[in-house]
């Protein structure tokens, strides 16, 4: 994963699943560190860039949420075999988290509530916008090869800034050290 010796920088991508996008706001929380960081990497995809396709090739993919739609399986999968390396980013990707609090009740009952018991106009459930959802709420690891796993809800900007620097360096971040007390 070394950068050092290469000419051409990282391709980094962000990818968003079933989640509440607080893992892009703890990465946005680099602040000026995010500067450093782009000297190393090219964001290729991302909810915060205007890429809509997912490229051939990316070196580096932090991914954020759970597996909960039909689309976040297609997406994972398709993430997991463009990439090099792929980072299970918070506790919703890693373990399925708050989205994953739908399980006991169903995908059903949920469209149910949402749609039609708590609608005051147009009271019906959404079928071309809204992806079909799975019968259970899943982390992404269940779906494919994760190569490494940033717990925290959400992971603090110190440690994006630690794992990546350690990556683009070619080391192993030390994922225990960075996670204990908020490092």
């Amino acid at each position: 994963m070394s950068n050092s010796d290469l000419k051409t920088k990282l391709k980094l991508a962000t990818v968003w699943l079933d989640g509440c996008s607080g893992c892009h706001m703890s990465f946005l929380d680099l602040d000026e560190r995010i500067l450093e960081i782009a000297e190393y990497v090219d964001l290729v995809y991302s909810p915060i860039v205007d890429a809509k396709i997912y490229p051939g090739e990316v070196d580096l993919a932090l991914v954020e949420g759970a597996v909960a739609s039909v689309d976040d399986e297609l997406k994972i999968k398709k993430v997991r075999a463009h990439t090099k390396f792929l980072i299970a980013m918070g506790d919703c990707a890693v373990t399925a988290n708050v989205p994953s609090m739908r399980n006991p009740i169903g995908p059903q009952a949920i469209l149910k509530r949402a749609y039609l018991e708590n609608a005051s106009l147009q009271q019906q459930i959404p079928t071309i916008v809204v992806p079909k959802l799975l019968k259970v709420v899943r982390p992404i690891h269940e779906f494919v090869k994760v190569d490494l796993y940033l717990p925290g809800c959400p992971p603090s900007a110190d440690t994006f800034y630690k794992t990546l620097k350690a990556l683009i360096a070619g080391e192993t971040p030390d994922i225990s050290a960075m996670t204990r007390f908020g490092a």
